[in-house]
C-alpha cells in the first residue's frame, strides 16, 4: 500500500510521470476506452503522490483533533480530480504536438504518391500498351492505355473484353483459358496473339495480393517479325501434332522412310501389321510391312515418277491380304499408306458371283427379260425372251439397240401393227427417261396377250419384262365359268351349304341353308358374322350346336378337327350337320334334312327294343322250364334205373325195352337241360373255369367212349391223329371234354353210314388245335351263318334234330379259355370243326353271344 512505505510510494509517483511522459505518443495511438483506463491509472498514481507526506507526517506528530472518515475522503477525492484534471491537460498537448508532426508526415507522402501516380498514368496512357485490371471483390475490369490502330484492337472497352471478336480463334481460346487459369489458380503467362488483322501482340498476365494484371503490348518491326515467326512455328507444331495424330489413329499403316529407305516413322496401324509392341518399337526392329520384291518396285518405281500406287499383297495375321499402296517420294526421303481392299475385292467377287447368279435365275424363269444399258444397248437377255419372240442367237449377242429390236419384231410381223409406228415407239421408249415403271398390253398376232413392264433402272436403263398371261387369262375365264356352274349346283342342291372365312364371316351359301334354318333372306348374305346367324338359330333349335360352329370358325385349332352331330329343331324335323375345314382355312358347314330316316331308325329302335325283351323272356323262360324240369327227370332216370334192378321184380322183354327207352330220352333231355343252364351261367358272366393240366390223350379217350355207342349203331369208325399235339395244356378238362363230345356227336349225326370221323390233334404257335371231320353233306352259306345261333336247329342231312345248343356251346367254352372255333365246310367236301385253345388262358373272359 502507499500508507505502509512513504520511500516506495515516492518512487512510483516518479516512475509513474516518467511513464506518463514517455507513454504520450502510445496514448495518443490507441483507442478512447484504453486513454481513459491509463489516465485513471495515472491520476491515481499522482494522487497517491501527494498524500503520502501528509499520511508519514500524522504519525510522527502528536496527533491533532480527530478528523472523520467522510472528511478523509472528501479531501481525497478532491485531491484525485484536481490530479486527473492537471494530467488530462498535459495530455491533451503532447497529443496535439504528435498529431500535428504525423500530418506533416502524411502531407510529404501524399505529394509522393500523386507523383507516383502521375508517372504511372503517362506510362499506362502510351500508345503501345493496354492493361486490364480485375479487382479482387469482382468487380467490372478497368482498363488503361491504348492500343495502336493498326494492331486490330477495338478502342470500345466491351468490344475490347470480348477477345473473339478481334483475335485469331485459336489466340483467343488460348488467352480465355490463360485468363481463366491466372483467375483462379494464380498462374502467370505471356502469350504472343494474333488479331484478325494479323498483328502480332504480347500478352502478360500476373496476379497479386488485390488484383488480376493483364498487359497487351504492341510489338515493333523486329519484335513483331520474331512474334509472327514463333505465332507460325507453333501453327506448325499444331498442324504437325494434328497430322501425325491423325496418321497415327490410322486404320491403315503409314510409314515414312529416310532418304537411304530406312524406315523413320511408322503409325499404330503398321505396329500392329508387322506385330510390333508400337511405331517405335517397328522403327528399332527394323519390320518391313511389304515384301522385298513389293519394296523394290516402289523403289524403281520412284525413280521414274515421284508417287506409286498400285494394289500389292502382303501377309498379316496370317491371312493374306490385298493393299492399295500409295507412296511418294520426295528429296529427303518417302511416305506411304496402304489401304485394304481384301474386303472390297471380296465383295467385288461376291458381286460378280451374285450377278451371274441372278443371271442363271432369270435364265431359268418362264417369264422373258431382257435388259437394257442407258445407251439402249441389250446387255442381257434369258432363254425365255428368245424363245417368245424366236429370235436368232447372233443378232442378240450383237447387243442391238432397242428401237432395232422393236423393228425387227415388226418386220418380222411378231408384234401387231400399229396406225403410227414411230409415235407408238417413241411412247414406248420414253420409259428411257421415265422414273417410275411403265405397263403396256400388248395382242400379239398369234393370239397372245403380253403384259410388258418397262423397270427404269437407277444407273440408267431399262429392264423389260415380257409376262405371257395368255393361259392365265384363259384359266380366269375357265374359273370364272367353274364359280358359275358351283353356284347353280349349291342353289340346286337339297343340303345347305354355308361357307365361313377366316374371320368368321359369311363367304356363300344356298337357299337350302336358308329354308332348313327357317332364316331370313335379307340376314343371310355375304359379310354377315356367323354370330348374327347364332342369334336367330339358337331360337330354332332344341339343344343348339351354333355355339360351337361360332368355336370351330373363330377357333384356334391346330389340329382344326371336323365336327358331325344331329341337331332336332322345334318344328319337329332333325338335321345332320357337319363342319368341315377347307384347305385355305375357311369352314363349310353342310345341313341335311334325315326326319324321315331318323323316324325309320326310331321305329326300328323299337322294335329291336320289343325283340330284344322277347328275346330276354325267352330265356328267361327256357332257364326256368329247365330248373323246373331238372328234378322230375332226374326223378324219372332213378326210378327207371331201380325199375330195371333185378331185385325190383321180374320184367317182360317188352317192359325191359321200354325201361331203356325211358332211360335214354330221359338222358338226352337231361343233357339239353344241362346245356340251357350252361349257357344261362355263361350269359349271367358268373361261369368260372377249372383251370388244371389237362392230358391229352385221356382227354380224347374219355369223349370218344361217351359216343362210342352212338357210333358203333351206325358202322361209323373213329380215326385219332394225335401224334403231333403235346402232352398235356392248361385248362377246364371238364369242359374240353364237353367240347369234343359235342363235336364227335355232331359229327356223328351227320357221317354217312360206315363212314370215317376223323379227330385230329395238333400243337399250333397259339396253342393247341383241335379238328373234327366229317364226310357229311357240308352246310350251305345261309346254314352257316346261323350255325351257333342258340335253337336254330336243321335236319340239312341229319339222321336226327336236336336242339340246337351243341355248337353254341362249343363256340362259348373255347372262347371262355381265351381260343377261337372256325368251320371249313363245302358241298362234297364234308365238314370240319377246328377249335384252337392257347397253352396257358390269360383269364377267364365272357363268352360271345
Amino acid at each position: 500500500m502507499p500508507g505502509e512505505d512513504p520511500h516506495r510510494a515516492g518512487k512510483a509517483a516518479s516512475s509513474g510521470q516518467q511513464d506518463s511522459t514517455g507513454s504520450v505518443p502510445g496514448i495518443c495511438a490507441g483507442t478512447g476506452p484504453g486513454r481513459a483506463r491509463r489516465a485513471l491509472l495515472l491520476a491515481g498514481s499522482a494522487l497517491a503522490g501527494l498524500f503520502a507526506p501528509v499520511a508519514a507526517f500524522a504519525q510522527a506528530t502528536p496527533a491533532p483533533p480527530p478528523i472523520t472518515t467522510v472528511e478523509v475522503i472528501q479531501l481525497a477525492v478532491l485531491a484525485g480530480v484536481m490530479g486527473a484534471a492537471l494530467l488530462l491537460a498535459i495530455i491533451t498537448i503532447r497529443e496535439r504536438a504528435r498529431t500535428a508532426a504525423e500530418n506533416v508526415t502524411l502531407r510529404a507522402r501524399i505529394a509522393d504518391v500523386n507523383a507516383a501516380l502521375q508517372r504511372s498514368e503517362a506510362l499506362l496512357n502510351l500508345r503501345d500498351q493496354r492493361v486490364v485490371i480485375w479487382s479482387g471483390d469482382d468487380r467490372r475490369p478497368e482498363l488503361a492505355g491504348a492500343l495502336p490502330l493498326e494492331s486490330g484492337a477495338p478502342e470500345d472497352r466491351s468490344a475490347f473484353l470480348a477477345f473473339g471478336r478481334w483475335m485469331m480463334p485459336r489466340s483467343a481460346a488460348a488467352l480465355e483459358h490463360a485468363v481463366t487459369a491466372l483467375r483462379e489458380k494464380g498462374t502467370a503467362f505471356d502469350l504472343v496473339i494474333e488479331s484478325q488483322s494479323g498483328q502480332p501482340l504480347e500478352v502478360q498476365g500476373r496476379k497479386s495480393a488485390a488484383h488480376v494484371i493483364v498487359r497487351f503490348v504492341s510489338l515493333s518491326e523486329a519484335q513483331r517479325g520474331h512474334a509472327r515467326l514463333k505465332l507460325e512455328n507453333r501453327q506448325l507444331a499444331a498442324e504437325h501434332d494434328t497430322v501425325f495424330g491423325l496418321l497415327d489413329a490410322l486404320k491403315m499403316p503409314v510409314w515414312i522412310r529416310a532418304a537411304d529407305g530406312a524406315l523413320k516413322w511408322a503409325n499404330r496401324a503398321y505396329a500392329a501389321a508387322v506385330e510390333a509392341a508400337d511405331g517405335g518399337a517397328a522403327v528399332r526392329d527394323g519390320k518391313e510391312f511389304l515384301g522385298s520384291q513389293a519394296r523394290t518396285a516402289i523403289a524403281e518405281a520412284h525413280t521414274a515418277r515421284p508417287v506409286f500406287e498400285q494394289t500389292l499383297s502382303t501377309v498379316v495375321g496370317g491371312d493374306r491380304h490385298m493393299f492399295a499402296v500409295t507412296d511418294f517420294a520426295a528429296a529427303d526421303g518417302s511416305a506411304g499408306l496402304a489401304s485394304d481392299v481384301s474386303a472390297i475385292e471380296q465383295v467385288r467377287a461376291e458381286y460378280e458371283r451374285t450377278v451371274r447368279s441372278h443371271a442363271d435365275t432369270l435364265d431359268q424363269l418362264n417369264t422373258a427379260v431382257a435388259i437394257f444399258d442407258a445407251d439402249q444397248k441389250l446387255r442381257f437377255f434369258n432363254q425365255a425372251f428368245q424363245k417368245l419372240w424366236e429370235l436368232d442367237s447372233a443378232f442378240l449377242g450383237s447387243a442391238p439397240d432397242n428401237a432395232l429390236v422393236l423393228d425387227r419384231l415388226r418386220t418380222e410381223g411378231k408384234i401387231a401393227e400399229q396406225p403410227e409406228w414411230r409415235r407408238w415407239k417413241e411412247g414406248l421408249l420414253s420409259a428411257y427417261r421415265a422414273v417410275e415403271s411403265q405397263e403396256h398390253w400388248w395382242h400379239l398376232p398369234d393370239g397372245k396377250t403380253i403384259r410388258v413392264l418397262a423397270n427404269p433402272q437407277p444407273k440408267g436403263g431399262v429392264t423389260w419384262v415380257f409376262e405371257n398371261l395368255t393361259e392365265k387369262i384363259d384359266l380366269e375365264s375357265r374359273y370364272q365359268t367353274a364359280v358359275r356352274v358351283q353356284g347353280e349346283t349349291l342353289d340346286n342342291l337339297a343340303e345347305g351349304v354355308a361357307v365361313f372365312g377366316p374371320d368368321g364371316r359369311l363367304r356363300l351359301s344356298n337357299p337350302a341353308f336358308t329354308t332348313l334354318w327357317g332364316l331370313n333372306a335379307d340376314v343371310v348374305k355375304p359379310g354377315v358374322h356367323v354370330s348374327a346367324i347364332r342369334t336367330i338359330a339358337d331360337r330354332r333349335a332344341k339343344d343348339s350346336p351354333w355355339a360351337a360352329f361360332v368355336a370351330t370358325v373363330t377357333g384356334f385349332d391346330e389340329e382344326r378337327r371336323d365336327r358331325h352331330g344331329q341337331v332336332e329343331l322345334t318344328d319337329g324335323s332333325v338335321l345332320r350337320h357337319a363342319a368341315i375345314h377347307l384347305p385355305n382355312g375357311q369352314v363349310m358347314m353342310t345341313f341335311v334334312d334325315v326326319t324321315d330316316s331318323v323316324n325309320v331308325e326310331r321305329a326300328l329302335k323299337d322294335k329291336n327294343e320289343a325283340l330284344l325283351k322277347a328275346d330276354q323272356l325267352k330265356n328267361e323262360f327256357v332257364q326256368h322250364v329247365s330248373y323246373e324240369l331238372r328234378s322230375p327227370l332226374t326223378n324219372i332216370i332213378g326210378f327207371t334205373e331201380l325199375m330195371a334192378l333185378p331185385a325190383t321184380g321180374p320184367l317182360t322183354g317188352k317192359q325191359r325195352e321200354y325201361l331203356e327207352h325211358i332211360g335214354s330220352s330221359s338222358s338226352v333231355l337231361l343233357t339239353i337241360v344241362n346245356d340251357i343252364l350252361d349257357l344261362a351261367t355263361v350269359d349271367a358272366g358268373i361261369m368260372q373255369l377249372d383251370i388244371s393240366e389237362v392230358e391229352v390223350g385221356r382227354t380224347i379217350a374219355a369223349a370218344a367212349e361217351l359216343v362210342a355207342d352212338r357210333l358203333e349203331e351206325h358202322g361209323i369208325r373213329l380215326e385219332v391223329e394225335a401224334v403231333n399235339a403235346p402232352r398235356s395244356f392248361h385248362g377246364d378238362e371238364i369242359r374240353v371234354r364237353q367240347i369234343l363230345y359235342n363235336l364227335l356227336s355232331n359229327a356223328a349225326n351227320y357221317a354217312p353210314e360206315r363212314s370215317t370221323v376223323r379227330l385230329t390233334c395238333r400243337g399250333v404257335a397259339e396253342g393247341i388245335e383241335f379238328a373234327v371231320h366229317d364226310d357229311g353233306p357240308g352246310m350251305a352259306p345261309d346254314v352257316l351263318e346261323m350255325v351257333f345261333r342258340r335253337f336254330e336247329s336243321r335236319a340239312n342231312g341229319g339222321r336226327r334234330r336236336g336242339a340246337g345248343l351243341g355248337l353254341s356251346i362249343v363256340k362259348s367254352f373255347v372262347e371262355l379259355h381265351g381260343g377261337t372255333v372256325r368251320i371249313d365246310t363245302g358241298e362234297a367236301r364234308g365238314t370240319t370243326v377246328i377249335c384252337t385253345f392257347p397253352d396257358a388262358p390269360s383269364g377267364i373272359r365272357e363268352a360271345a353271344e
